[in-house]
């Protein structure tokens, strides 16, 4: 039993991003193309009276969400790693564009670098949008794994996120390789092993007191290569955290 087995409960629905009456430059129509590339996810363009510059998420024929184009760009497009490694981006500017953060309950396969630069970016984006989330609401629990412990160390925007967390009234859990030890001052429950859990899993769940929340979870498939989803969805939100309990 590990945490992979959660992912067979991610949905298989499609969708479709359709940029509508795109006056920015075609490169950016591009970049939104290669993010979803070999996803569930189609990105086509049209022409339609409206809004100029918009995203519309489409399923089953019907219009879930809409975003300017210009905050997808701001959130994923225009973005690398390094922004959120550094810490360069503030917690506070981690909101998702609905027409990504509706993408929740889809299995996306990515691959990190050398092999893609940019396809773990949406992960991420949402890992960040999540702890932004609980920073806001204040209350509950977070749960977060780095693979390694020292990560937290490593990457000055990740500690930066979690000094924030662990100075707010979370109760935060970090899970990983025990390389590294949080100091005395630094608020947070590790959990530390070698398996595979441990090792290959990447999540960050935040319950709230009452039941519910939010979850990404990912689980590594080959040395740079990830499955993974997100999901709002209480059932489970609540059995993922009731086996990191158990087992973790």
């Amino acid at each position: 039993m590990s945490l992979d087995q959660f992912l067979d409960r991610a949905g298989d629905t499609t969708s479709s991003l359709v940029v509508v009456n795109r006056n920015q430059p075609l490169p950016v129509q591009r970049m939104l193309e290669k993010l979803f590339d070999g996803q569930p996810v189609a990105v086509e363009e049209s022409d339609v009276p409206g809004e100029d510059d918009a995203v519309l998420l489409v399923r089953d024929g019907e219009v879930v969400a809409s975003s300017p184009l210009s905050a997808v760009m701001d959130a994923v497009l225009l973005v690398n790693s390094d922004l959120f490694i550094t810490g360069s981006r503030d917690l506070a500017d981690a909101e998702l564009p609905a027409v990504l953060d509706e993408l929740e309950d889809t299995r996306f396969d990515v691959r990190g670098y050398p092999e893609n630069d940019t396809e773990k970016l949406l992960l991420i984006a949402v890992s960040r949008a999540i702890e932004r989330e609980a920073w806001l609401a204040d209350e509950g629990k977070v749960r977060s794994a780095f693979q390694r412990l020292s990560r937290m160390n490593d990457e000055s925007g990740t500690r930066a996120v979690y000094e924030t967390l662990a100075d707010s009234d979370l109760d935060v859990h970090v899970y990983g390789i025990a390389d590294w030890v949080p100091d005395s001052g630094f608020d947070v429950t590790a959990h530390a092993g070698y398996g595979d859990d441990f090792r290959k899993s990447w999540f960050v769940l935040h319950r709230l007191p009452g039941g519910g929340g939010s979850l990404l979870l990912a689980y590594q498939t080959a040395p740079t290569a990830w499955s993974g989803f997100w999901t709002s969805d209480e059932s489970l939100v609540e059995d993922v955290a009731a086996y990191l309990r158990r087992e973790l």
